[in-house]
């Protein structure tokens, strides 16, 4: 889907365009439109039976999301990808593409709340159930929870919040020994600083609403493959199911998605079933954002990691702060499996314990001033919320415990802002915090 030669930044600004198709407009236009012309009965007939690329329907591809899916995918090494509107999206359409009609999803309890929750109450109204490996760090732990009904492990590169890192690689040993994919959520790391594929995953999955778009303005998500996971190995029978929709139009044989799509069939039946019924698709506006989100995505994160660095070094030290989770931290114990799969830097959001009050952590948070308190990551802006009764309040004390989530865990995602003017905002924020409490 891209020039393998050239580099990430090379990519990241020009992957998935060519000006010349697009009455040679510089920047990616904005496809405003619900549908599309189909030019004659005879490509009409082309377009629907697939012997002919093209759009019909945005509900289903656009030229502007197509420019999105077709950069990630060459930044990400991917054979196919398929944006839709949010990064939940993402996770339930990559989800039941593997489990439907049943199945169990293997997992680690570190995991965004919603994608916890979700897991754990919704999915199984629907007949997929969840396994939760309690013992996270154990690559072991995750081969002997495999059951004849697995049907994928579900994992966070860098984990929400408090940015633990697995031994992804025995991970994706352990599912691949057993013929099921590694499911990656990449959305802390972002292309630029984990190679997914690479590592071991068969699907990826990111919430570009974070750095990919960058800004705090778009929500999206996308799903990513690579091509090589083996659907016809017996657990995923729904892959070789014939159907109607891609029968072969000479002959009118009902041909299945491996024939069809052989390079990208789980992004292709994601698009042809769930994102076409269920319907969760990406606006073009919203595609347009996200791909100038992209063109600085590097840049950014870039700064970022450093200033998070920084920042980690101020916490450390601080007598109100009672831990940090960040493998950046002295003595993490991520540190060895972080230098291995980020070697640019284990990204920008990061937790800490604070040590005082309930009383105190609240003066905290309202006393911060440059740190914007709300429910996101990845923004240009830094930002400060207390996990447990916010991002992870779905989750009961025994969950959050499971999961590593302490009551005194305060998350932090560092923006581009200066790192003095940041660690001053917090210093400030802590004075307020423990005078208020004397007075």
């Amino acid at each position: 889907m891209a020039d393998k030669t050239l580099a990430f930044d090379t990519l990241k600004v020009r992957a998935g365009y060519d000006s010349a198709e697009h009455n040679h407009a510089v920047a990616v236009p904005i496809y405003q439109t619900a549908s599309y012309d189909l030019g004659s009965v005879e490509r009409g007939e082309k377009l629907f039976g697939m012997t002919e690329p093209g759009f019909l329907y945005t509900r289903i591809g656009n030229p502007t999301v197509a420019v999105l899916e077709q950069r990630l995918a060459a930044l990400d090494k991917a054979s196919g990808a398929v944006a839709v509107a949010s990064g939940m999206a993402a996770v339930t359409y990559a989800l039941l593409n593997l489990a439907e009609g049943g199945g169990r999803i293997l997992t680690t309890p570190r995991l965004y709340g919603g994608t916890f929750d979700a897991l754990n109450h919704l999915y199984p109204k629907f007949g997929v159930h969840v396994d939760f490996v309690e013992d996270s760090d154990d690559p072991e732990a995750y081969r002997r929870a495999i059951t004849p009904d697995t049907k994928a492990i579900l994992i966070e590169s860098i984990s929400n919040p408090n940015s633990t890192v697995l031994d992804i690689e025995s991970i994706a040993r352990a599912a691949h020994d057993n013929g099921i994919p590694l499911v990656i959520d990449n959305t802390f790391a972002t292309p630029y600083l984990f190679d997914s594929f690479a590592h071991g995953a068969d699907i990826v999955i990111y919430s570009a609403t974070k750095a990919i778009g960058g800004h705090g303005t778009t929500l999206g998500g996308l799903i990513l493959e690579n091509g090589k996971f083996d659907w016809a190995g017996g657990k995923f029978p729904h892959f070789e199911e014939p159907a109607y929709l891609l029968r072969d139009q000479e002959t009118g044989r009902e041909r299945s998605i491996l024939e069809v799509f052989p390079e990208s069939p789980f992004t292709a039946r994601v698009r042809l079933n769930y994102l076409a019924y269920f319907g969760a698709s990406l606006s073009p506006f919203d595609a347009f954002l996200l791909i100038q989100g992209i063109e600085t995505l590097s840049e950014r994160v870039a700064k970022q990691v450093a200033t998070t660095r920084t920042i980690v070094d101020y916490l450390q030290k601080h007598e109100r702060v009672s831990w940090v989770s960040h493998p950046f931290a002295e003595g993490n114990a991520y540190r060895e499996l972080a230098d291995k799969y980020f070697p640019k830097g284990a990204g920008a959001i990061f937790t800490f314990g604070f040590q005082g009050s309930e009383d105190q952590l609240k003066a905290f948070l309202d006393s911060v001033k440059l740190f914007s308190y709300h429910a996101n990551v990845g923004d240009a802006r830094s930002l400060i919320i207390n996990s447990p009764k916010t991002t992870h309040s779905e989750l009961n004390p025994q969950e959050q415990a499971l999961a590593g989530i302490a009551p005194e865990t305060i998350r932090l995602s560092i923006g581009l802002e200066d790192a003095g003017d940041l660690i001053a905002d917090l210093e400030q924020a802590f004075a307020k915090a423990f005078v208020a409490s004397l007075v």
